[in-house]
This record gives C-alpha cells, sequence and structure tokens, in this order.
C-alpha cells in the first residue's frame, strides 16, 4: 500500500498533537493517586509533627490521600537516600532538616546523595529554635548561672545525639561562653527528656518544641532560647542574646524537598498547596507556632527561596562541624 506525502504527514501531525494532550492532560492530571511524605526519623518528634500538618494541608488542597511514613536511621540519612533514588514523579517527598540535608553530607563520609544536587527544594515550612533546659536538681536559673557553675564542676548536657543539629549548636555555645560542659548523646530529643526530669543529666540542648512543656509544667526549666526573639509560646524565656551571648542563634529546620528531577508542573502545586495551606495566619500555621515552632516567611517557601536557605546552612554547619572535631 502507498501512502501519498500529504496524509503521511498529516498523520505525523496528527501524533504530535496527541502529545501535546496526553502531556496537557498529565500535568492537569497530577495528583491522581497517593503521596507519600517520607519522615526519616521516628514517629512523635519536631519532623513528624510538620510531617503530618503538611501531609494533611497537602491532601486538603490536591484532593488526593498524602500519607506520612516514617523510615529512621543513620540521623535522617536512610530516608534521605530512599528520596533522593526514587522515581521523580512528585509522589514521593522528604520532610527534610538539618540532620539529612545538612549536616549527613558533611559528617559522614558514608553518604550516598548530595543534597544540593539530588534534591529539588519545595518549600521551606518552619524551624524551631534551641533552648537550654536543666534539671531542676540543678538550681541554676540562667545562662551565666550555668556558666559560672561549670566553671566550678562538669556540666554534662544531653543532645539527640553525636552530628545532630542540637549537637552542633552545644559545640558553638561551648566556644562562645567558655562553659566547662561534656556532650552526652542520646538517640533522639524525645528519649532524653526522662534523664532531665529526674537529674540524670544536668540538663540538654533541644529543640523548644521537645522541651516547651516540661518547662511550662514546672518538671525542669529553660534557661534561654537561642531565637532572634522570644517565642511566643513561652515568653517568660530570655533569649541566649539577652544574657549576654551576642548574636547567638540555631534552630532546626523543617522542608519539604522532592526528587531532583521532578516536574515543574508537580512541583508548583506542591509548593503553591504548601504556601496556601501552612502560611502565616492558617490553622496549620496556628498549630505549629503553639509548639514553639516558628513559620517560614513567604519567599523561604520558595523552591529558590528554601535552596538558599538549605546553602547556607548547609555552610553553618560545616564551621559547627569543625569545632564538634567532625567532618569530611
Amino acid at each position: 500500500m502507498i501512502v501519498s506525502r500529504c496524509i503521511f504527514a498529516k498523520a505525523l501531525a496528527a501524533l504530535g498533537v496527541l502529545a501535546v494532550a496526553s502531556q496537557a492532560a498529565w500535568a492537569q492530571g497530577y495528583p491522581d493517586r497517593p503521596i507519600r511524605l517520607i519522615v526519616p526519623f521516628a514517629a512523635g518528634g519536631n519532623a513528624d509533627l510538620n510531617g503530618r500538618v503538611v501531609a494533611d494541608v497537602v491532601q486538603r488542597a490536591l484532593g488526593q490521600p498524602a500519607v506520612v511514613e516514617n523510615r529512621a536511621g543513620a540521623g535522617g540519612g536512610v530516608g534521605a537516600e530512599y528520596v533522593a533514588r526514587a522515581e521523580p514523579d512528585g509522589y514521593t517527598l522528604l520532610v527534610g532538616s538539618n540532620g539529612p540535608l545538612t549536616i549527613n553530607p558533611i559528617i559522614n563520609p558514608n553518604v550516598s546523595y548530595d543534597p544540593l544536587k539530588d534534591f529539588a527544594p519545595v518549600a521551606l515550612v518552619s524551624y524551631v529554635p534551641h533552648v537550654l533546659i536543666v534539671s531542676n536538681k540543678l538550681g541554676v536559673k540562667s545562662i551565666p548561672d550555668l556558666v559560672a557553675l561549670s566553671k566550678t564542676r562538669p556540666i554534662n548536657l544531653a543532645t539527640s545525639g553525636v552530628g545532630s543539629a542540637s549537637h552542633m549548636t552545644l559545640e558553638r555555645f561551648k566556644q562562645a561562653t567558655g562553659a566547662q560542659i561534656a556532650h552526652v548523646p542520646y538517640k533522639s530529643g524525645g528519649s532524653l527528656l526522662p534523664d532531665v526530669i529526674s537529674g540524670n543529666v544536668d540538663g540538654a540542648m533541644t529543640e523548644l518544641s521537645t522541651a516547651v512543656e516540661l518547662h511550662k509544667g514546672g518538671q525542669a526549666h529553660i534557661v534561654g532560647v537561642a531565637g532572634a526573639s522570644r517565642s511566643k509560646s513561652a515568653p517568660d524565656i530570655p533569649t541566649f542574646d539577652e544574657q549576654g551571648v551576642k548574636g547567638f542563634l540555631a534552630r532546626s529546620f523543617i522542608g519539604i524537598v522532592a526528587p531532583a528531577k521532578v516536574s515543574a508542573e508537580a512541583l508548583a502545586k506542591l509548593q503553591a498547596a504548601i504556601a496556601a495551606g501552612v502560611g502565616a495566619g492558617t490553622e496549620a500555621a496556628a498549630k505549629l507556632v503553639a509548639t514553639g515552632s516558628e513559620i517560614a516567611t513567604p519567599e523561604q517557601m520558595t523552591p529558590a527561596g528554601f535552596a538558599d536557605f538549605i546553602k547556607r546552612d548547609l555552610e553553618d554547619m560545616r564551621a559547627a562541624a569543625k569545632l564538634a572535631g567532625l567532618g569530611k
């Protein structure tokens, strides 16, 4: 059978139209199945709390189930590697934080992903300042008191583990104040709390969201918050800066990233859902603020803004890791 050039050209044109139509339908159809948000830590922590809040707003905005899946291990590295290697289709996302995105790549030579090359930032969600909480048995009520006591007898402070964001903050604090402090690493922020209450450790450097209820309940005392200003959730706690540790800021952040080659359409829909659902003034934002978190700015809730944030935090963590004697 002989096909004329005219018919052949029309057929090619028709195929082209079908291809374009198919691409348009795909873009309009995202998402058409459940989205997974991988939390690279155990349930109950700050990343898990934020992940569930984000899952709820994404589900409401995009009309598909958004499911949180906890894949803990290696300081967040197990979950991060899983997402880095996942299909870049917008259906597998990482609830990213300091550990997997800006600390592990610096201190762990076995990390197999690059935080800048293997992920596409979607939006920064929130950050929570670090605090120094002490056992009531220690008998100190301020940072100057703690530093002075450390010069007379050893002080042991817990963190959520070697190389954790709170460990990096503790090392910076020791350098800034000259305090004589022994580091006691735990497996998580939640696991150290009973020993702070009992006095088995003198205190801990941890996240405000982890410690604030102990402080409010009188079970332990937060002597300082490493924020630019006092927290709205606990305005009685003075900042480190107010107590003479000038310019001292430290926080854990939470943001959503996707595999690097995710489509622009999926990225845009996810970012818009998060920015609208978790932005300042929303019900979701109020829920996070009540735990001590601060909501990211509109610029930080964009892919470009979050990318810049990650780059800056990588450099800060590189400097902190040197103080701790860690790093590649």
